[in-house]
């Protein structure tokens, strides 16, 4: 595979480009940081996935790229990147050194998650799993009141079968829940049971692309950032919670009409997030053709 040049003109465009995308998804959270304000929505994606807005920030050109007239910059001295010259680029040997075990297991897991039919029939029910049961000081987003109080979502939880395929999920079920599951999923059937219908497999690619960082171009980490802030508005309007005042309107999945709303929804999110699946996965063969031999 040879190597393409970007002229400085031409690198620094992007990446101010990058840095722009990134500091307007992002500045919302970062004021409110500062004002000690939480948002459980918003927020989410900064407080599950140990990624700061300052690393979103950082845009990779990706494997097989040259920037020009680099070496002497910060970027020179990020980690996996080294200077040829006056130019900089992406150490493959250095990464896939230090990565390729993380490379190798998440391109096993996109591409068997991938390989599946998507699932919709769960309704977004691990959310009302991790109240199940609990006392009002229990609760995550206490905060927050639940639509339907406390009985009423435990009788949510009791009359559907809640069918959860996402062990990151499932491990937040209260105990009580846990045994209501369809499923008892593990760390270790991850691979076996992740299917592109599921919200929090959907979100992780946000996850996946700031762990293979550098190696994954920033438009494709942005676009997956994208669809997880939007899956996850979808995961909280779904919720148990009233977040009227925030401006969401419930998706009521008590209800046959709320159930099929969120599988619309829900198909929609699997569809595009199937590309990025595939673009993730072009991404790490990119890196791995560049291997030494």
């Amino acid at each position: 595979m040879e190597s393409r040049v970007l002229t400085r003109e031409l690198w620094r465009a992007l990446e101010v480009s990058h840095e722009q995308r990134a500091d307007a998804a992002t500045e919302a959270h970062r004021g409110r940081r500062s004002d000690r304000v939480a948002h459980p929505v918003e927020d989410f994606l900064f407080t599950y996935y140990p990624f700061r807005p300052a690393l979103l920030r950082r845009w990779h050109p990706g494997p097989g790229v040259v920037l020009e007239d680099a070496a002497g910059l910060p970027r020179a001295g990020w980690k996996h990147y080294r200077e040829v010259g006056r130019d900089v680029e992406l150490d493959v040997a250095g990464y896939l050194a230090a990565r390729g075990g993380t490379v190798e297991f998440v391109r096993e897991l996109l591409t068997a998650t991938a390989a599946r039919p998507a699932q919709l029939g769960c309704f977004g029910l691990h959310e009302w799993a991790m109240v199940y049961r609990q006392g009002a000081d229990e609760v995550r987003h206490r905060d927050w009141p639940l639509r339907l109080g406390a009985d009423g979502t435990d009788a949510v939880v009791d009359g559907l079968q809640i069918r959860c395929t996402h062990f990151d999920a499932f491990r937040f079920y209260t105990p009580p829940a846990r045994s209501l599951n369809l499923l008892q999923p593990t760390r270790e059937t991850q691979v076996a049971l992740e299917q592109p219908g599921c919200l929090h497999a959907g979100m992780d690619l946000y996850k996946w692309a700031m762990k293979l960082a550098p190696a994954v171009p920033g438009d494709l980490v942005l676009d997956c950032f994208d669809h997880a802030r939007a899956i996850r508005e979808l995961d909280m309007r779904a919720s148990p919670y009233d977040l009227s005042a925030l401006g969401y309107a419930p998706v009521r999945v008590e209800t046959p009409a709320g159930r099929a709303e969120y599988a619309a929804a829900q198909r929609g999110f699997a569809e595009r997030g199937q590309l990025l699946r595939d673009r993730l996965v072009a991404a790490i063969d990119a890196v791995r053709a560049l291997a030494p031999a």
